[in-house]
């Protein structure tokens, strides 16, 4: 029974169980009657806008850098024993989000 556990028999068993279940959600849905208005974009009742949006990557490097110090830092300080090196260590990822938080 162990070897149901393994993952590449479990990817094996799990592929036909997928497929079935795929066939099944199609045939309750029924068939498809395509239209232009299921097809336009929904804006909440209001008229879809006609340009993109570009507001850039600095919001998205600021969260990923903060997370990065922060997951790494604490990775760091869980493998490492309590001394005055760790506490040193500590008090400067706490500076390094303060100044990422803080801009």
């Amino acid at each position: 029974m162990e070897i149901l556990l393994s993952p590449p028999i479990a990817f094996l068993l799990y592929i036909p169980l997928v497929l079935v279940i795929t066939q099944v959600g199609k045939t309750l849905a029924g068939p498809e009657h395509p239209n232009e208005m299921k097809s336009s974009v929904y804006g909440s009742g209001e008229e879809a806008q006609t340009y993109l949006a570009a507001p850039g990557y600095k919001p998205f490097f600021l969260i990923a850098f903060f997370f990065a110090i922060l997951h790494l830092g604490m990775l760091v300080l869980g493998t490492g024993q309590l001394n005055l090196t760790t506490g040193a260590f500590l008090v400067g990822l706490i500076m390094a989000l303060l100044a990422l938080v803080l801009g």
